[in-house]
Parts: structure tokens; C-alpha cells; sequence
């Protein structure tokens, strides 16, 4: 397990498999782990994303990889990462086998000086179209959830687990507060207590200088940034006790999945060149591989303002990333300035 420090930051990466089962800012904790993290291992019923379902991790091909055979959201997050170089809060590591052919890096980045982590992945080589997304997961339940403008809103043409939706399949809407569903619309600026495994698309609306996704809990606000242009979509999962297979056992409850990236939602890697509700929003649902691609994210994480029941506005401007209440008032924090940058 490798461990990063930078100031009172810190996180942990399991290399085993590629993902970032702890991460905090200080004495806040924004990722959540699932309850049977670390007790399943050997379960050839799953793959080991699930067996140690927690924090973040990146999908390559994002969801079911219906067309190479690939275990679910692909080897990024079910094999083995190699140590490149390390140094305090920041370390760089290579998947240890290709993906379609092609080497995957990724980059950490923890800032001592703000509540931040900065990732970077960098995509060479390879062939054909590839789905993908980052996954950080946040416990949710009673959170307002905010986000950066979006044109629509997709729910699958399937429900995840039977009965257990609250969207209605295959409908588009175009409001957060305002989304179909099987028993009237659905305002998801709060989170559902109704029990639920459900999954929405949201596609960002064109033009967005920076995609942004806001969880205000009680204690803090956990807040998630990608470039849009890069990654067009951002996909909810809403996990609340609606799966009763094992290890879920209903148990699994207010958890939100944030996950920005570039796939045709939970339709699958092969729908992805295809035809597809979210392709029809106009933006691109796969990545075509080589020569290069840059993949950059951030995961935030700051005290509730006592004023703020919910985030207006994030935006970047030079090296401060400003957060804007409900109220009006403002947090600002430094950042790197080429974080989204070429």
C-alpha cells in the first residue's frame, strides 16, 4: 500500500489493483468504503474492484466490458501499478499491462496547501475506441448535490437491479430538480431516502469553462473537477440498499458514485461507437486510442461554510479555484494553474 503526506493530506493507493481507498484533508474523510472492503477476496463471483470497493479509481473501459472480455471497468482498477518515481505528496505509476495496446500513466498530486488531490493519467498508443472514468464515491445521504450547467440528463434504457429504480428508463430530462421518474419527477439537489440502485448520465452543456459536481453534507462540501472537453459526461450512481446480492445484502445505502468521464452512460463499452442517447446530446462517448491523451481530475473537500446549504458556482481563475455558496459567499483556494491545462 503506498502512502502520500503532503501537510495534514494524505492518501493511500493500493497498488494491487489501482485504487485510492483513503483519502483525507486534515480531519475530512470526502471518499466512502463499502463495508465489505477487504473481507471478500477470492470471490471469483467478483471482480476485485468490488471485492475492495472504495475511494477512486479509474475505468478503462468504464461499466461491462462487453466487447474484449475485460473485468468490470476494465484492468485499470483490477491489476497491478508500478512504481515510477515518488516524492513528497506526489507519485507517478504505470499500469503493468497494456490496455487495447496502450501504457497507462497515472499521476498524484496532494497539495499541502489546500484540501486538494490532482490526478493525471496519460493514455499512449493503443488501438480502436475505449470507454473511461474516474469513481470516487461519497457518502451522500441527506446531501445537497449541486453541479456545472448540463444539457441533459439520461437515465438507462434498463434499470440496474429490478424494481429498484427511481428514474424511468430511457427518459431525458433537463433539470437536476426536475428529473422523470417512475413515480413523478425527482429532485436530485437532495439525495433520495427512497431505496434505490439507480444511474444517470448528466451530459455538461457546451461552452463550460469547467465541469464541477458539489456534495454539501453536513460537516463539509466534497467537491469533484475535470475539463469537459475531455471527459463530456458526468454519471451518478445512486447505491441505497436497492442491491441484495452478496456482499451488498441491502446494506450498501446513501452512496453516490461521481463519475466523470467519456462513455454513453451504463450502456456498455460496445454501445459506445454506436449509436446512442448520449452520443445524440452531441458529445463523444469513447476515446480513440493513440497517440496520446491527457486525462487530468481533481477531489476537493472543505468545512461546510455555516451560511451554505448547497454550491452556486465553482470556477478557475489563474492559480485560485473560487467556490460560491447559496448565500453569496465565497471560499477561495489555491491550485495550479496548468492543472487543466494542454
Amino acid at each position: 500500500m503506498l502512502k502520500l503526506l503532503a501537510g495534514p493530506n494524505g492518501l493511500t493507493f493500493d497498488a494491487s489493483l489501482g485504487n485510492i481507498p483513503d483519502l483525507w484533508f486534515g480531519p475530512l474523510t470526502p471518499l466512502h468504503r463499502a463495508q465489505w472492503h477487504g473481507t471478500c477476496d477470492g470471490d471469483a463471483t467478483l471482480s476485485k474492484v468490488e471485492q475492495r470497493l472504495a475511494g477512486d479509481f479509474l475505468c478503462m473501459p468504464f461499466g461491462k466490458s462487453d466487447l474484449t472480455g475485460d473485468p468490470q471497468h476494465g484492468y485499470t482498477s483490477n491489476s497491478a501499478w508500478d512504481l515510477v518515481t515518488q516524492a513528497p505528496g506526489k507519485a507517478v505509476l504505470r499500469l503493468a499491462r497494456t490496455v487495447q495496446g496502450a501504457t497507462v500513466e497515472k499521476h498524484l498530486e496532494l497539495s499541502a496547501e489546500a484540501p486538494l488531490l490532482c490526478q493525471t493519467h496519460v493514455v499512449t498508443g493503443g488501438e480502436g475506441a475505449i470507454t473511461l472514468a474516474h469513481h470516487p464515491m461519497v457518502q451522500a445521504r441527506g446531501a445537497r448535490l449541486s453541479m456545472s450547467p448540463k444539457t441533459a440528463f439520461i437515465a438507462p434504457s434498463k434499470p440496474l437491479e429490478k424494481d429498484e429504480n427511481i428514474f424511468l428508463p430511457g427518459a431525458r430530462s433537463t433539470a437536476l430538480t426536475a428529473i422523470r421518474g417512475v413515480a413523478g419527477p425527482v429532485d436530485l439537489s437532495r439525495y433520495p431516502e427512497t431505496r434505490c440502485e439507480d444511474f444517470l448520465t448528466a451530459v455538461e452543456a457546451p461552452g463550460n469553462p469547467l465541469g464541477w459536481t458539489a456534495v454539501t453534507r453536513d460537516e463539509d462540501v466534497v467537491f469533484v473537477l475535470k475539463d469537459p472537453q475531455v471527459l463530456p459526461v458526468t454519471m451518478l450512481w445512486l447505491s441505497n440498499g436497492g442491491r441484495e446480492a452478496a456482499p451488498w445484502h441491502r446494506r450498501h445505502r446513501g452512496v453516490l458514485g461521481i463519475e466523470d468521464g467519456i462513455a454513453p452512460g451504463a450502456e456498455g463499452h460496445r454501445a459506445a461507437s454506436a449509436d446512442n442517447p448520449v452520443r445524440r446530446e452531441g458529445v463523444a462517448t469513447c476515446l480513440i486510442l493513440g497517440p496520446r491523451h491527457v486525462i487530468r481530475h481533481v477531489i476537493g473537500a472543505i468545512p461546510r461554510p455555516a451560511d451554505w446549504q448547497s454550491v452556486a458556482d465553482i470556477a478557475v481563475s489563474g492559480a485560485r479555484l473560487s467556490l460560491t455558496g447559496d448565500s453569496g459567499s465565497r471560499v477561495d483556494l489555491p491550485i495550479d494553474p496548468a492543472i487543466f491545462g494542454a
